[in-house]
């Protein structure tokens, strides 16, 4: 049976304005005087997780931060934020998954956020999209390495019993369509606001949108 894995938070709902203004509230609450703009944060968007970011960035700038307690705050308000906020499931999105369960098509969530994050996500996104309709939801707790590299899509791919010929990963940034392409799973570009600029080399397609029979078209070419 065929997997349809969407690879990221803003690939069921976009996110990642949210995500700049928690960094920035974050850096605010630690007395940092930083402030990511968005031509700043989209420069940073090709690297995978937010404490790494907020590491280099501190390095760039010769400053000794404590990074990981920075990006536990950032997460914190983030999570605050989503559920605040009334963020709504991308073009597509439902149809998507509404498609592939009433064709047998399992369906997959392969990140490496974590499970408060997704918790967060979800609970925003109810009723229209549940947790319970994904087959496999991969988090931070099920693989060492994040994105890019392909444990996350491997780790998937083990638990839903499928050969990667018959997956195809949906991602919106590149570190994302990297690990699919690493793990040898057909990935198709959904960029987000801030990664509508990033060239997706990896993917075979680049859409703005998802449409349920193109999605089932590459499943039976791959």
């Amino acid at each position: 049976m065929p997997a349809i894995l969407f690879g990221s938070m803003s690939t069921l709902a976009d996110t990642s304005e949210l995500q700049r203004h928690a960094f920035n509230r974050s850096f605010a609450d630690h007395g940092l005087g930083w402030e990511w703009s968005r031509d700043d944060y989209q420069s940073m968007l090709d690297m995978n997780g937010g404490a790494a970011r907020i590491a280099d960035h501190a390095a760039s700038l010769g400053q000794a931060v404590d990074a990981r307690a920075i990006h536990e705050t950032k997460s914190a308000i983030f999570q605050d934020l989503l559920r605040a906020s009334h963020v709504s499931p991308r073009a597509g999105v439902v149809d998507t998954i509404r498609a592939a369960k009433g064709a047998g098509i399992k369906l997959g969530f392969v990140t490496t956020t974590s499970p408060a994050n997704l918790s967060a996500l979800f609970d925003a996104l109810a009723p229209e999209v549940a947790a319970a309709e994904f087959d496999v939801i991969v988090d931070a707790t099920n693989v060492e390495q994040p994105k890019p590299n392909p444990a996350a899509y491997r780790f998937a791919l083990q638990r839903l019993g499928e050969e990667v010929g018959a997956c195809v990963a949906i991602e919106d940034n590149v570190g994302g369509a990297l690990a699919a392409a690493a793990a040898g799973v057909t990935c198709v570009a959904f960029p987000n606001v801030n990664t509508v600029g990033s060239s997706f080399d990896t993917a075979v397609q680049r859409v703005d949108q998802l449409n349920a029979e193109e999605l089932q078209q590459l499943l039976v070419v791959a």
